[in-house]
């Protein structure tokens, strides 16, 4: 679970099985679950209702527990003081198919099968990595995605990948007026674009970045896909291939999500990060 650290109740199940499992969380349903690498951003997320007139932010918990499994997990969501009221306990099976029923913008887990059948589905679904969480202390919400088969389609990446980075610059610099067209993560996207414009720029409590290999001239056709979308990003590196890291640390990143798994080993080491398993970099990789 992406909310809570369950690497012990985990190593449990996997040595000793599903009974021993459910034994060690009903005996120790009154121990308080320590933070995992999720729980600062949905804590952010939640604290953004206390800014608001009325709540537009909601986190729902989908869970493999069985509801007596599950009352561990409820009785430190109540201890941690997170406004969590509705979830899903599906006794082991994937709890996917609630997705869609409760309209849900984001789905994150640490199931890799789960978020591919997500974003098979349509939907914005990221694996949570180990790693590090945002250590920076700011109370304002940042989130950092990168660009090509996340924000955007994967159709300029499929170029770079299969004719090289010569062909992808003359394509991105013929294609520049003509945006791209939405990635699986353009939806969340808009929803936190949606939120800030109840707040002034100077005092809102969320941060975008888009944190992308691209360099200039590759940059234009993005500049110009976001006006097109109407959609807010805050900050825009282009970083030419550089590592990520030290930019999303840099940026005080709650989270970073992208679509290949090399990035995100790398900025998992500075930052909570989302694997996306989306488009060419992760059919190449099976």
């Amino acid at each position: 679970m992406a909310l809570f650290d369950l690497v012990e109740s985990n190593r449990v199940f996997e040595s000793e099985g599903k009974e021993a499992y459910c034994a060690y969380q009903v005996a120790r349903e009154d121990e308080l679950l320590s933070p995992g690498v999720a729980y600062p951003l949905v804590k952010k997320l939640l604290g953004l209702n206390l800014q608001l007139e009325e709540p537009l932010v909601e986190v729902i918990l989908l869970s493999r527990n069985s509801a007596d499994t599950g009352l561990r997990v409820f009785n430190s969501i109540r201890e941690h003081g997170l406004d969590i009221k509705r979830a899903v306990f599906t006794s082991g099976e994937t709890p996917f198919n609630y997705i869609a029923a409760f309209e849900i913008d984001l789905f994150l887990s640490t199931s890799p099968q789960d978020v591919r059948k997500t974003l098979a589905a349509g939907h914005a679904g990221a694996t949570i990595l180990s790693g590090k969480a945002n250590g920076a202390g700011n109370e304002q919400l940042r989130i950092a995605f990168d660009g090509d088969a996340v924000v955007f389609s994967d159709e300029s990446e499929r170029i770079y990948k299969e004719k090289g980075l010569e062909a992808f610059t003359e394509n991105e610099q013929l294609s520049a007026k003509q945006p791209m067209s939405g990635g699986p993560f353009k939806p969340f996207l808009a929803a936190l674009h949606h939120l800030q414009t109840h707040f002034s720029d100077e005092v809102s409590p969320i941060r975008t970045a888009l944190v992308t290999a691209r360099s200039a001239p590759a940059h234009e056709r993005v500049v110009r896909t976001l006006r097109s979308w109407g959609i807010r990003i805050d900050e825009a590196l282009f970083l030419g291939g550089l590592p990520k890291g030290e930019f999303l640390k840099a940026f005080g990143a709650d989270i970073f999500f992208d679509d290949q798994a090399m990035h995100c080993e790398s900025a998992s080491e500075h930052v909570a990060t989302g694997h996306v398993p989306h488009g060419v970099a992760n059919e190449l990789n099976g």
